[in-house]
């Protein structure tokens, strides 16, 4: 079992919720250069990381009032730790926002996948166990376009928690945004002869059309993403480049009686690619395994650890049956009483994916790895919280973390 992911993705995913909770804030008290804080301390018990605490603070309205500040560190027993800082939702003009994080940690006697123990057909015993340091910089411009809610709302189209779906298109309805991303990643193995960069850097360039009639709780809508990453060669070993598209289907069908008040089918495609990865034939222009195409973690492939499977090319399929029950107890449970706590949600989940060396649509599609599993999540003051057990061909997973994955 684990209940750990990489720091990279842990920060990921605190900044896709976080800068979907501004609009939330608290009442802003003119004294005071926020509107809000909240601190949760949190344990987990992992086989890979130790047993850890830490602790979470969230600053709400700081500076202005949909933006905040997250900070997140835990320690573990092993010597393993992880510090991360984001600040969400800065905007700098009428269309333009801005978003920026770091991270920093050390892991113990970890468990990596390098090289061919990360192909769609190795080992699960191929694993080599060292002491890593991970880190990571990025901030990420995002800009409104004028189409359909931008049209009039702008940049504050960007961070509403709920939105009136409005059309099938993205002239008609939702948020399309353009933004880019300057980032720079770090992973050093000790004791590993490994030849790949310890560091790179470059910029990731997105388009996002967001027709979700909530970012927290979707029941209706879609959503479809277009990433592009490009690493230049001045500060890198090489120059490389990766591309990702993912489209996200959402289906209310009702409530069931009194059990449940709502059901909801939710559906995502993800594809990815590597056009640098023969550039030379020597594959010099291959992006370092822990920033290229991965599958394994918290989004896709939740049964594997993180980046258990990279390659040139992936796919994914992930389906879930997300269901909200007519009672909901949590707001008087010791601790929860602390917060608001408005909801919470059943998950039945599956993932169906690989990676491959090559992008052909048939081998992609053979020999599919497969998770599946359940979840129970919930929203705290403004944030998705969701603890999952997920088993694939090579263990189980058991995770706590914030966001939807999809």
């Amino acid at each position: 079992m684990q209940l750990s992911q990489s720091a990279e993705q842990n920060a990921d995913v605190e900044q896709s919720e976080i800068s979907q909770t501004k609009s939330d804030t608290s009442k802003v008290n003119d004294d005071s250069w926020y509107s809000d804080f909240k601190v949760v301390p949190f344990g987990f018990i992992s086989d890979f990381i130790g047993n850890s605490i830490g602790a979470a603070g969230l600053l709400k309205g700081v500076g202005q009032p949909q933006a905040a500040l997250l900070g997140v560190t835990f320690v573990s027993d092993k010597g393993s730790y992880v510090t991360y800082l984001g600040g969400y939702n800065y905007q700098l003009s009428d269309r333009w926002l801005v978003d920026s994080d770091a991270y920093i940690a050390q892991f113990k006697d970890y468990r990596y996948y390098l090289g061919d123990a990360t192909n769609n057909d190795s080992e699960f015993k191929d694993y080599i166990e060292t002491n890593g340091q991970e880190s990571r910089i990025q901030a990420k411009f995002r800009y409104v376009l004028p189409l359909g809610q931008g049209k009039e709302d702008a940049a504050k189209a960007s961070y509403l928690p709920n939105r009136k779906l409005t059309g099938m298109t993205p002239w008609d309805s939702g948020v399309t945004t353009l933004g880019i991303s300057p980032f720079y990643k770090t992973r050093k193995l000790d004791d590993i002869d490994y030849d790949e960069a310890d560091s790179t850097w470059g910029a990731i360039f997105s388009l996002d059309w967001d027709n979700r009639d909530s970012t927290r709780n979707t029941t209706q809508g879609s959503r479809t993403v277009f990433n592009y990453t490009y690493a230049p060669d001045l500060g890198n070993d090489e120059s490389w480049s990766t591309w990702e598209f993912q489209n996200s289907q959402y289906f209310d069908i009702g409530s069931l009686g009194n059990l449940f008040n709502k059901q909801v089918i939710a559906f995502d495609f993800y594809t990815a690619g590597t056009p640098s990865w023969e550039q030379d034939s020597d594959g010099e222009h291959r992006p370092p395994e822990y920033a290229g195409v991965r599958l394994g973690g918290l989004y896709r492939q939740r049964g594997f650890s993180s980046g258990r499977f990279t390659g040139r090319a992936a796919v994914n399929y992930s389906l879930e049956y997300r269901v909200m029950p007519d009672w909901q107890p949590l707001q008087n449970w010791p601790g929860f009483d602390w917060y608001n706590v408005p909801w919470w949600q059943w998950v039945l989940f599956t993932d169906v994916g690989r990676v491959a060396d090559e992008y052909d649509v048939s081998e992609l599609h053979e020999n599919m790895q497969v998770s599946y599993g359940g979840a129970v999540r919930f929203q705290v003051e403004g944030v998705v919280v969701r603890a999952e057990m997920a088993w694939g061909d090579e263990e189980s997973m058991f995770r706590v973390m914030v966001n939807q994955p999809f």
